[in-house]
């Protein structure tokens, strides 16, 4: 995620290098072909109109990429609140078993973890000996959905502790609705990271984009090559600017700088925790020495 710190001005540019390099050279080209070989020129109202719809259309998907980027975001708070609410449950339904208070603790903070993990398609299990027992360690890695068999851990412990009198039917039925809203909070991340916007989507819209230039491009073939040009670029940067943040916004679960902050989440869930069941190591929040945060 972006933060507050400055943006350095190479990012921008680098996100539309290429498609300004690509719109400086054909709009020299249309100019040199203009002005030596065959004398063409549109009226500029072609252009304009054609700009004014594509600036729609790009609203219209940037407002739909955020849509999802925030989507995204509300999940993961979701996901902080029912972690939090979890051992808070917990602690109040289970005060004689603090072992398996503390166990389902550090097991939610593993999952935490491995939920973000495993949304960016990276190896799941990286860390997660830390918050888990070495034999259920072995177990869950068996598995290719590492955190639905953790979220089954949990329940499955909580099972234990009805079974064994320590909660009553209605703390069971409490305990297992959490779980349940974070096993939902999963199915909705999951379901964003792998639903994706229509290609041709995409490309319909940067070819009117380019489309756009072109027609500009011809419509300016009178001015000078000096002005034309860079004017041109100046004109493309906030088009191709915007439609690639759309993109990257589009999907939050891809490891760049404008996604979710899971492992930041994460950390800060981590520290709740680990305060609630007095465990004097805590860990530090996550800081960013960039202009981003993951």
């Amino acid at each position: 995620m972006i933060t507050n710190r400055r943006i350095p001005l190479s990012y921008p540019f680098i996100l539309v290098k290429w498609d300004i390099l690509f719109t400086a050279i054909f709009s020299t080209g249309i100019h040199l072909l203009g002005k030596y070989i065959v004398h063409w020129s549109l009226p500029i109202s072609i252009a304009a109109f054609l700009g004014t719809a594509i600036a729609l259309i790009l609203s219209f998907k940037l407002s739909q990429s955020y849509d999802r980027w925030w989507e995204a975001r509300k999940i993961w708070g979701a996901i902080v609140n029912d972690s939090r609410t979890l051992i808070t449950q917990l602690l109040a339904f289970s005060e004689s078993d603090v072992k398996t208070t503390e166990k389902v603790a550090y097991r939610q903070m593993g999952w935490c973890y491995a939920l973000g993990q495993n949304l960016r398609k990276l190896d799941a299990t990286k860390e997660l000996s830390n918050y888990v027992s070495e034999a259920e360690y072995q177990s869950v890695t068996k598995h290719q959905n590492i955190p639905l068999v953790l979220l089954k851990e949990h329940s499955l412990d909580i099972a234990k502790l009805f079974k064994e009198g320590k909660i009553n039917a209605y703390q069971q039925a409490q305990l297992d609705s959490t779980v349940t809203r974070l096993n939902a909070s999963m199915g909705m991340a999951e379901r964003i990271k792998n639903t994706y916007f229509p290609k041709p989507y995409r490309l319909t819209l940067q070819f009117f984009i380019y489309l756009f230039l072109v027609i500009l491009s011809l419509s300016l073939t009178e001015m000078d090559n000096f002005v034309e040009i860079p004017l041109l670029m100046v004109i493309a940067l906030p088009f191709f600017l915007l439609e690639k943040i759309a993109f990257r916004i589009q999907d939050p679960f891809e490891n760049r700088p404008m996604d979710t902050p899971m492992t930041a989440i994460a950390r800060t869930i981590e520290i709740n925790l680990r305060q609630l069941i007095d465990d004097p190591n805590i860990p530090k929040p996550l800081t960013s020495r960039t202009f981003y945060i993951l």
